[in-house]
């Protein structure tokens, strides 16, 4: 069966007539009765009742009728979404080292999105969608940050932070019992310890700073095995395999979260730069659904999803 079949089929029902669907579709009579009765034989069923004077719709034609149009019209459909895809400007698109599992999916019909293979930082990142290297960004950002590079922000996703131990730790582990490692190397580090610096302000938890590039990988697992506090994750650790003598422990009071943004020019007004927004965060679900409100999460004041005013849970 093929689209060009279930095209000479519809149009045939819907002309009740052989020779006017030829006509139609610019194709000899003989031609069309052809390749009706190989679509017959290949669905199995009679589709039209026809005798030398009249076309009727069979009754398996009258029912399969509305599924062949329904077909055409998502292919259709799709030629037109490939032909806007192939058109469209390529939309450069960096992040740090958090993205949507569904990206391609959501933004495929509305650009040619081209993930930058850079991975930096966040402030490393913004700075590159304000100075035009970028034209998005999935980044942590405070509302400073936005103000200072001419930003906009949406929210995509979050992480809930958990706390590392040694299998001795309690099964939960309050703020303030926790250390939050700051590395020396700004160049690498400089969001983590902005918000590492605010966190142990605002809950009491322990600062503890480091030379050695151990906020990932075996170092930071090291300084989990000879801290006798629970240790705080960073966002670059929240899905690595942990070893098997060590442990994730939740954090509470607070509950503390790390926001992801996406990121672009306050003066954008390319279509496909803005089509990809709405297509990346139309269905992301909001602070409400991510815990991001309750009244014992906790946010940098500063962080743009987080809630101002009384009752705000985030600092």
């Amino acid at each position: 069966m093929e689209l060009r079949q279930l095209r000479y089929f519809v149009a045939v029902a819907e002309e009740l007539s052989f020779g006017r669907a030829a006509k139609r579709l610019l194709i000899a009579g003989p031609s069309l009765s052809q390749q009706i009765k190989a679509l017959e034989r290949d669905l199995g069923v009679r589709l039209f009742d026809r005798d030398r004077r009249s076309v009727a719709l069979a009754p398996a034609g009258a029912a399969l009728l509305p599924y062949a149009q329904d077909l055409l019209e998502r292919a259709d459909d799709l030629r037109g979404r490939a032909a806007r895809i192939a058109g469209s400007e390529i939309v450069r698109l960096g992040y740090v080292n958090w993205l949507p599992p569904d990206l391609t999916a959501r933004t495929s019909a509305v650009a040619r999105v081209h993930v930058d293979t850079w991975v930096a930082p966040s402030h490393a990142q913004a700075a590159r969608v304000a100075d035009g290297s970028l034209d998005l960004a999935v980044c942590w950002v405070r509302r400073q940050d936005l103000a200072g590079h001419g930003l906009e922000a949406r929210l995509l996703g979050a992480d809930r932070l958990y706390a590392v131990a040694t299998r001795l730790a309690d099964q939960e582990v309050r703020a303030r019992d926790v250390v939050v490692l700051l590395d020396s190397d700004v160049t690498t580090w400089s969001s983590w310890n902005a918000y590492a610096e605010e966190l142990t302000r605002a809950t009491g938890a322990r600062a503890a700073h480091i030379t050695d590039g151990g906020l990932t990988g075996p170092a930071f697992y090291e300084h989990v095995r000879r801290s006798r506090r629970p240790v705080l994750n960073s966002p670059k650790t929240q899905t690595a395999p942990l070893p098997p003598d060590l442990v994730a422990r939740p954090v509470t009071d607070p509950k503390v979260y790390w926001t992801w943004s996406l990121v672009w020019r306050r003066e954008e007004t390319r279509e496909a730069v803005l089509r990809t927004v709405d297509a990346l965060t139309e269905h992301v679900d909001g602070p409400d659904a991510l815990g991001l409100t309750a009244p014992d999460a906790w946010l940098p004041e500063d962080d743009p999803h987080a809630q101002r005013g009384p009752g705000s849970g985030s600092g």
